[in-house]
């Protein structure tokens, strides 16, 4: 192998910079070519990549977002745009290639695979919801935003005796709002992966409010509805005054944690050695503390497991 190339795909998630870093920095110590295709499959389809060099990455560790951009690409989705990718990869030189992105984007790279070119992911996403990796890129920061939030939050419904509902990302998984949640000390948390019944919220509330409680803060994952509707609905039954925030793309934004960081670069540099090794069509993730790589067809197939326990946990502490 000597041309590498590598791009980021899908939703933005902080901590990609530091991964991009690695995989330049890690495959330029090895003495590989980088070419790095700008706005994701977009920049397969249109032939959108550039050089990179040790300085292309200097001082991106600690920003968020990608500096090779991002973007969604329907036209990949079609066999007209898979076929224009590939002649732009032959074209380019590129032996190998590295996907940092979340699940869609690992199902373009498990086509790539499938047409011969050699690909390994790096999962990026601010939900987790990748299998066979304990942690996502980007993850811990958005937790970490989103606990800010609840302790900003938590000032102002202690003024005015409210209750507050946090609508937090995660269509089909709960994991943000679980950790935030939990890490935030919300009375209730709305999860996809457990159905909640809103007359044991209002319960929960009646019995913080008879017990002196100036605030309460739910968390809801969006997957679940609307904060507003639902804070509307808890109004309504229990005659207290709610107000709901949802806080969208504030929580992909700004400087990833120390633990991202770390993360992402860890995955970066391991995505190289296991290009360089011969092995590819696979992602590469943490398990238990340890890099471990599991082929995409596993990861794809497979449902990541909400955790039961930190709910359960989450749910006696706020009694």
């Amino acid at each position: 192998m000597r041309r590498l190339g590598v791009l980021t795909s899908g939703g933005d998630a902080p901590g990609m910079n530091a991964a991009l870093r690695a995989v330049v920095r890690k495959a330029i110590y090895h003495g590989l070519e980088v070419v790095g295709f700008r706005r994701g499959y977009h920049g397969l389809i249109y032939g959108e990549y550039e050089s990179m060099g040790l300085g292309s990455v200097a001082d991106i560790i600690h920003r968020g977002g990608t500096a090779l951009r991002t973007a969604r690409s329907p036209e990949f989705l079609e066999p007209a745009g898979r076929k224009q990718a590939l002649e732009n990869i032959n074209a380019s030189g590129i032996d190998a290639l590295v996907v940092i992105g979340g699940d869609g984007s690992f199902r373009g790279a498990a086509a790539l695979e499938s047409a011969g070119i050699q690909t390994v992911g790096i999962p990026g996403t601010i939900d987790n919801d990748i299998a066979c990796t304990d942690y996502s890129i980007g993850f811990d920061t958005a937790v970490n935003n989103v606990t800010d939030v609840i302790n900003k939050v938590r000032d102002t419904a202690t003024s005015h005796d409210r209750v507050y509902l946090i609508e937090v990302m995660g269509r089909s998984t709960g994991h943000i709002a679980l950790a935030a949640g939990l890490a935030g000390g919300a009375e209730s948390i709305l999860v996809p992966e457990v159905p909640y019944d809103l007359d044991k919220v209002c319960e929960r509330l009646h019995r913080g409010v008879k017990r002196g409680k100036l605030h309460s803060l739910i968390l809801v994952a969006e997957g679940v509805g609307s904060a507003i509707e639902i804070g509307k609905q808890l109004q309504e039954l229990t005659k207290m005054e709610t107000r709901a925030i949802v806080l969208g793309h504030l929580q992909r934004g700004g400087t990833p944690t120390a633990f991202d960081r770390m993360l992402a670069s860890r995955l970066g540099a391991a995505a190289v050695d296991f290009l360089r090794s011969g092995c590819h069509g696979l992602m590469v993730g943490v398990q238990a503390g340890q890099i471990k790589a599991v082929p995409f067809t596993e990861a794809l197939t497979q449902k990541k497991p909400f955790s039961k326990e930190l709910f359960e946990l989450a749910t006696i502490l706020a009694i």
